[in-house]
């Protein structure tokens, strides 16, 4: 039997309801198995399955399921198929021996040869994700029809302009530490609490989105843990315990930045100007120099790292309209 039969035999990922809800929260009309180079990735699906579709990436330490406001939004005011996966590692995607840049980059662009083979598609990302797909719209430039970054758009003021030999020492530094935290952690698990405990701990590094939010997305990002006789000590997240803040293998987030002025389709970026532990930090004067051909660029005050769950209705008409303009 060949990898793909072999996924097309397992029930496709869980989209069931959830024992939290949210406020215009609405999980996925559909979930498939997309087979990459190696793990069985989850991807879900909202909206006509016939729409012209977005592709959406979401961030580090996050799933699929951030985007159960907005994506149905998107869906149902502008006609989309909006399509999104968990990243490996992440929710119901599989565990994987490493992870690298590299890696979710090859599952991004399985998950678009899945749904979309023929016709290009938006492309649309989130923090780590926006990163993902800036570097997939250089790789892959006739597949996108526009680009769509939430705060994605990471810059420290340190891109290092180095000779070749210097970058290779930083590319062993970013490798040797990779792999040595990976033997620490090989056999790590993470720590099971209630929903409301793990809400809380998520709350600490997401203190501006609301505990009822976090406490929904333990229930999709996370798994009832049962003992031998099925009695129940805990949830768990459902993210690889080797899994790091940063830990994008040899690969530093801020050189995502360089990628957007060479970018030949419409992009929108959007920035979240209050100050989070998660977020990057980013000021428009860091962006407005790196501005590709067709940009709209929108920097909103009061708003945090995770725009699209702060002010769902503000992203999804500022993306619909921004389409609309550029059709």
């Amino acid at each position: 039997m060949t990898a793909e039969a072999a996924t097309e035999a397992i029930a496709p990922p869980d989209i069931g309801p959830t024992v939290r809800s949210y406020p215009g929260a609405r999980r996925p009309d559909r979930s498939r198995w997309v087979t990459t180079s190696g793990p069985r990735i989850a991807a879900y699906e909202w909206g006509d399955p016939d729409g012209p579709t977005i592709v959406m990436a979401h961030g580090g330490f996050d799933f699929a399921g951030t985007f159960d406001v907005l994506a149905p939004m998107l869906a149902d005011g502008g006609g989309y198929r909006v399509v999104s996966w968990d990243a490996r590692g992440h929710g119901n995607s599989e565990h994987t021996a490493l992870y690298s840049w590299g890696a979710d980059m090859r599952d991004a662009a399985a998950v678009l040869d899945a749904v979309s083979p023929v016709e290009p598609v938006v492309f649309f990302g989130h923090s780590k994700g926006g990163g993902i797909m800036f570097d997939l719209a250089h790789a892959l430039p006739h597949r996108l029809t526009h680009m769509i970054n939430l705060d994605g758009l990471p810059s420290k003021n340190n891109w290092p302009d180095l000779a070749d030999h210097e970058r290779t020492k930083m590319l062993r530094s970013e490798l040797e530490g990779w792999l040595e935290h990976r033997a620490r952690t090989a056999t790590a698990e993470r720590r099971p609490d209630t929903i409301e405990g793990l809400a809380r701990r998520r709350q600490r590094m997401n203190p501006r989105l609301p505990l009822e939010w976090l406490e929904y997305l333990v229930t999709i990002g996370g798994e009832e843990v049962v003992d031998g006789d099925g009695a129940s000590f805990g949830w768990r997240w459902k993210l690889d315990a080797s899994l790091r803040f940063g830990g994008f293998g040899p690969w530093r987030p801020e050189w995502s930045m360089q990628r957007l002025p060479g970018i030949g389709v419409p992009v929108l970026g959007v920035l979240g100007l209050e100050p989070e532990t998660m977020g990057w930090g980013t000021q428009p004067a860091d962006v407005i120099p790196n501005a590709p051909p067709v940009f709209r660029f929108e920097a909103l005050e009061g708003v945090g790292h995770f725009v699209h769950i702060e002010q769902p209705r503000l992203i999804a008409d500022m993306v619909l309209s921004f389409l609309a303009d550029h059709p």
